[in-house]
């Protein structure tokens, strides 16, 4: 490799780095919008959640076929970018198979084991768009995904199709100019591919320079390719292919399902109770749930950066399958987008002093009352999002801050003050049922 393409090779791998690492430094920063929460006790179960959850995709083999599909593509992304390095410091120092000489034989297994899982990927991928486009499973065709995310959806699958067929491509030529003796791809004769080779028909009738042209052109594409796809991850909903990781380490080790009393209630129904207790100067008004994202916790902002969007936990809702218009799916994706608007917000002019809006923007009234709490959203969700909390929260505030509450539900309110119940008798009459004279 010249000079001169080491030089630009090496400027384009720094500016994809930099304006990466530029877009996940501020996705962090609107992550810490959120309140601060303590999620880093129990060390061994967290790195177990990690390797079960993140690794292993343990949620995702309740349906072993699609998750078997799913494995493929995740293991193929993740194990065959580990040649990425060889392509990275083969562009930086001007070398060609830079690890053949020091591997040998193994090198040659690693890269047949690389085109077995890029073939793998490219039939799968092939597999997802048919049932994306053609076949229109329900979850995919919910409105929840009109525009561009449906449209993000097919831009990875296209985007990893066209990957593997140049890495394919690219080895294809190579081996040939090999078996040719053609220039110093003579001096690292790997012998042919298991699958590249398959594509040497296509390619035999390549004068040299035309196959050399070929392999260079496939070579850039590929690594280019990568760097665009790095820099797409932050704005697209595969950056759970990054965040599914951190996501299961700080899961909730808590009961599933569990409603996490405020102490501030806790307090004042103990000052009602006792009130001896009661501090001499009345505290600062305490917030109640969440009306936007400031209120919730961080750890609710990294489940929406967290989300995979693939619609589970919606499919499993009762309610939106009575056709109520909660979706999960839908929850996760306007937290997000409104930590991104209020990001942007802060980038442009300094500290939020406020915009006019608020969560209930994106997320109206109805969804959250629709939720029956049933907590099967979380169950379902294959990278431990919980989308319920956010719901919990939110309606926290609707009730305990702007006393927004249907009739029946102010009734039950009501009379759990006054009855200890949820239903109008007074405490001396609740075993009146059970008396021969009621």
């Amino acid at each position: 490799m010249h000079i001169a393409q080491q030089i630009l090779f090496t400027i384009v791998s720094g500016l994809a780095i930099f304006l990466f690492s530029k877009k996940i430094a501020c996705i962090r920063k609107n992550i810490l919008l959120g309140r601060d929460e303590g999620y880093s006790n129990n060390p061994q179960q967290r790195w177990k959640n990690v390797f079960l959850l993140a690794f292993g995709q343990k949620k995702m083999f309740r349906n072993p076929l699609v998750a078997l599909m799913h494995f493929v593509i995740y293991a193929g992304f993740i194990i065959i970018n580990i040649e990425v390095l060889e392509i990275f410091l083969d562009g930086v120092s001007g070398t060609h198979r830079l690890f053949f000489a020091p591997l040998g034989s193994l090198y040659i297994m690693l890269i047949n084991a690389f085109e077995f899982l890029a073939v793998g990927v490219l039939m799968v991928c092939i597999i997802f768009l048919i049932r994306r486009n053609i076949l229109k499973l329900k979850r995919f065709a919910s409105r929840d995904l009109d525009g561009w995310p449906r449209s993000d959806a097919n831009y990875i699958l296209i985007m990893e199709i066209i990957l593997m067929s140049l890495f394919l491509t690219m080895n294809a030529a190579d081996t040939l100019l090999q078996s040719r003796g053609y220039g110093h791809y003579a001096a690292h004769s790997t012998g042919n591919f298991w699958f590249s080779q398959a594509l040497h028909p296509l390619l035999n009738g390549f004068s040299n320079n035309s196959l050399v042209t070929v392999e260079r052109t496939c070579w850039w594409l590929h690594i280019l390719g990568i760097f665009a796809f790095l820099n797409y991850l932050p704005y697209s909903k595969h950056l759970h292919i990054l965040f599914a990781f951190p996501n299961a380490y700080y899961a909730r080790l808590w009961p599933e399902g569990k409603m996490r009393n405020m102490p501030e209630v806790q307090k004042e129904v103990l000052y009602a109770m006792q009130p001896e207790l009661a501090p001499a100067e009345a505290a600062a008004n305490p917030k109640f749930g969440a009306k936007d994202i400031f209120d919730l916790s961080w750890r609710n902002l990294l489940d929406a950066y967290s989300c995979t969007e693939c619609g589970r936990c919606t499919a499993s809702c009762p309610a939106n399958i009575t056709g109520k218009l909660l979706s999960p799916r839908k929850i996760m994706m306007n937290v997000r987008d409104r930590a991104e608007e209020v990001g942007r917000h802060i980038k442009l002019n300094g500290p939020f002093k406020g915009d006019g809006k608020n969560l209930l923007n994106y997320i109206s009234v109805e969804e959250l009352r629709a939720c029956t709490s049933c907590n099967a959203c979380v169950e379902e969700c294959p990278v431990s999002i919980s989308p319920l909390e956010i719901i919990f929260e939110m309606r926290r505030a609707l009730v305990m801050e702007d006393s927004n509450a249907p009739q029946e539900w102010n009734a039950m309110f009501s009379n759990i003050e006054n009855n200890f119940a949820p239903w109008k008798f007074s405490p001396e009459d609740r075993d009146g049922w059970a008396r021969n004279d009621e």
